[in-house]
């Protein structure tokens, strides 16, 4: 196994991430994080977010436009038409169950799902 040197700019990415619930985009990270050390670049948050989804630090969620989310155990996702933010859906468990069902269905081995659920978030219905 390689040896992770520590990284500075890693661990202020991680840091971003990992105290917001936003789900941000990496151009979010970046605009957080560029005001207060000039020499960070766009690049390096992408390669980081990068290495932070590999070591399984973040997940990455496939919408239209990537986010990135801290919280990596599994759990569901609203994504907001309206105003595009995503939320985590505090209170819905995940269902292995489905897994199983899916299995059932298809003959593969499914290891787990994402669930993503879409609409009009709450904040966005109260302006309509």
């Amino acid at each position: 196994m390689a040896i992770k040197r520590f990284s500075k700019q890693r661990e202020l990415i991680y840091e971003a991430v990992r105290n917001t619930t936003e789900h941000p985009t990496a151009e979010t990270v970046y605009s957080w994080l560029k005001p207060e050390n000039p020499a960070l670049s766009l690049g390096t948050v992408y390669r980081n977010l990068n290495q932070l989804v590999a070591e399984g630090s973040v997940q990455r969620l496939p919408f239209p436009i990537e986010r990135y989310d801290a919280n990596t155990t599994p759990h569901a996702h609203f994504l907001c038409r309206a105003c595009g933010n995503v939320y985590d859906l505090v209170g819905m468990c995940y269902d292995s169950a489905l897994d199983r069902q899916a299995e059932r269905a298809s003959g593969h081995f499914v290891e787990q799902h994402e669930l993503f659920f879409g609409g009009i978030c709450a904040h966005c219905s109260v302006k309509k």
